[in-house]
């Protein structure tokens, strides 16, 4: 293995496993850290862990844990995934992180760049924007669990870490000044701008003999030629098996997919309230979802306003908890009475999916949108499709539906 990829969300996970899988790189994904090397030959092995919004120390500690494991396998690189719109708060968990597995390689400068431009994220003067929208005036800036006010990146990596945060412009990228030996002796993060799919080559290329680098998918754009790498078709068989949409997301692009797709689809909604007063029943979902004819969808997504009201009603932790919960509960009985697509909108709902089926490494297969592959769970038949919020066009979960059914 030579590229380590941790993640701090399972869709992360897939996400950047798909760009390491088109660069050419024989890539495999894990679900939490393995307790034994991988089968086969892997040129990347990407660890996803679902440490976004758990406690600092935690995501510390488990991110480390990641870190060994992927050096133990050979890794001479280690990319630190996080979201395309930064997602994290004042205490964590991206600068604690960062900070802590940069100590451990041994790093003094660490490249952080969370640009995406094929989904619209761009880092413009250290400004995180959404197509041509500061983020904290895009929409998604109302995230429930780890809302994104603030879209000047060196002030809110700044209020995580006591590292030095510094800023390297799109002119100064180009004239190759992170290469500076006096720059790179500095103890520094740095926020690289980055607007064009051209500017995270150049990071890649400028990234070349780092041991820790921190961004989001698109930054994996330009490391895979660094390790030889050229780009190739991947492999992939999908099937026609009974299928469901499972949707916990309350983004905007999210909430728009689930109007498309269920003026057409049965569909059921799983409102906080319900869950919280337990007034749904597993096996009554589970059977409903087995007499549908057409795959339907179970959805929690819900209008910012409504998920506040929620949160405030039933408490933040306990009712996005009790959420995930019954999502993963869900998948479990899901999977086990004979579904073997599903479809997964959210950070946290995939998180809670992958667990639910007990899920330990998942193939890469093509992909379904930017940022989007299909995957196969390796110990099982199941074909999942892990999307994260703000993810895909307004007909995701159909084609997503196609394309794990064995569709080009």
């Amino acid at each position: 293995m030579k590229l380590g990829v941790i993640t701090d969300d399972f869709t992360g996970a897939s996400d950047i496993a798909l760009t390491l899988s088109e660069g050419g790189m024989r890539t495999a994904q894990f679900v939490g850290v393995p307790k034994r090397a991988p089968d086969g030959d892997i040129d990347a092995g990407v660890v996803g862990l679902k440490s976004r919004t758990i406690p600092a120390a935690e995501a510390v500690k488990g991110s480390l844990a990641a870190c060994d494991w992927l050096l133990a396998q050979g890794c001479t690189q280690i990319v630190f995934k996080v979201c395309s719109t930064f997602d994290s708060t004042d205490e964590g968990n991206i600068g604690p992180v960062a900070a802590a597995l940069a100590e451990r390689l041994g790093e003094t400068r660490v490249l952080v760049c969370p640009a995406f431009p094929e989904n619209g994220r761009t880092v413009y003067q250290g400004h995180l924007f959404v197509k041509d929208t500061l983020l904290s005036e895009s929409g998604m800036q109302n995230h429930p669990l780890t809302p994104m006010r603030d879209p000047d990146l060196r002030r809110v990596l700044s209020r995580q870490t006591d590292w030095p945060v510094s800023h390297l412009s799109l002119s100064g990228l180009h004239k190759g000044e992170d290469a500076s030996p006096d720059l790179a002796a500095d103890k520094s993060m740095v926020i690289a701008d980055a607007i064009t799919n051209d500017d995270l080559f150049a990071i890649g290329r400028a990234a070349k003999n780092r041991k820790l680098v921190v961004g989001g998918s698109g930054i994996a754009l330009g490391l895979p030629g660094n390790f030889g790498a050229t780009p190739g078709d991947t492999a992939w068989q999908g099937h026609h098996g009974k299928a469901i949409v499972l949707s916990g997301s309350c983004s905007v692009a999210t909430r728009e997919q689930v109007e498309t797709f269920k003026a057409n689809a049965p569909s059921r909604e799983l409102a906080v309230s319900d869950i919280m007063e337990n007034r749904l029943s597993l096996q009554e979902l589970v059977e409903w979802t087995l007499q549908q004819e057409q795959p339907p969808l179970l959805y929690s997504s819900a209008e910012p306003e409504t998920v506040a009201a929620a949160q405030a009603k039933y408490g933040k932790e306990k009712s996005s908890q009790a959420v995930e919960r019954l999502f993963a509960n869900l998948a479990a009985a899901l999977s086990q009475s004979g579904v073997t697509r599903i479809v997964v909108a959210g950070g946290e709902t995939s998180g809670a999916v992958v667990s639910g089926v007990s899920a330990q490494s998942l193939e890469v297969g093509p992909r379904i949108a930017a940022g989007v592959p299909a995957l196969k769970v390796a110990e099982s038949d199941l074909l999942l499709a892990l999307k994260s919020g703000n993810f895909g066009g307004p007909d995701f979960f159909r084609e997503a539906l196609s394309v794990l059914g064995g569709a080009s």
